[in-house]
């Protein structure tokens, strides 16, 4: 038996019991707190970086979290993304990059790519970041380059996610917030994109009103 089939039974055995009023209540439907757009890449465990729970957020996985521009064409992302901002109506839409890519790795490199055509095609959608990078990473080491790639191409998405028609009225009527991330998989850090610096910086730093009124909230909840 996988590893995988026996985890399913260690579910039902252990831990739903434990959490049955939980799935009850997910049963009747779903109102996650965010759309997180993030790599397929087996070490990313989304649950266990953001802390959390079955029905709080709502993912989409693919090589190089990549989000194609709108067009006419239906894809898997494009409806997914509709969905979770028209119908769940999610406030919150996160792309999350992360360190030692492999899907960044192709896209810097195309050439290798000749024998997975579908990857190639895919992985275009990343190209404006891979330009970007040798624009402005002249002089840099390759390790120095990849980091500004991964960036640079959460970026990259960002700007993909607002030519889709629902995002862009939810984000004129201030309905729904964007969010660029980068998860490092050997510290744990998460680093988020700042307007107003023009950089990633730390997840505390870049949410720090925000994390200190939930910890206030948590104080006093705890206190009465």
């Amino acid at each position: 038996m996988p590893m995988f089939a026996a985890g399913v039974l260690k579910f039902q055995n252990n831990v739903f019991p434990e959490k049955e009023s939980l799935f009850e209540t997910l049963s009747h439907g779903q109102e996650p707190e965010a759309l997180f757009i993030t790599c397929a890449d087996s070490r990313i465990e989304t649950a266990m970086i953001t802390q959390t729970g079955p029905g709080e957020l709502f993912i989409c996985r693919n090589a190089g979290n990549i989000v194609p521009p709108h067009t006419n064409h239906t894809g898997g992302m494009t409806a997914s993304i509709e969905y979770a901002v028209d119908v769940l109506k999610v406030p919150h839409i996160v792309v999350c990059g992360h360190s030692g890519c492999g899907a960044m790795a192709g896209a810097m490199n195309p050439e290798g790519l000749d024998t997975i055509p579908h990857v190639k095609e895919w992985l275009g959608y990343s190209k404006a970041a891979v330009s970007i990078v040798e624009h402005l990473g002249a002089g840099k080491s390759d390790a120095e380059k990849m980091s500004m790639l991964i960036e640079q191409n959460v970026l990259l998405q960002l700007q993909h996610l607002r030519t889709h028609p629902s995002v862009a009225a939810h984000l004129a009527k201030g309905e729904v917030q964007l969010h660029g991330w980068v998860y490092d998989i050997k510290s744990g850090a998460v680093t988020a994109y700042d307007e107003a610096q023009n950089k990633f910086v730390l997840v505390d730093e870049k949410y720090a009103s925000e994390v200190a009124e939930i910890a206030a909230r948590e104080a006093h909840n705890c206190n009465s």
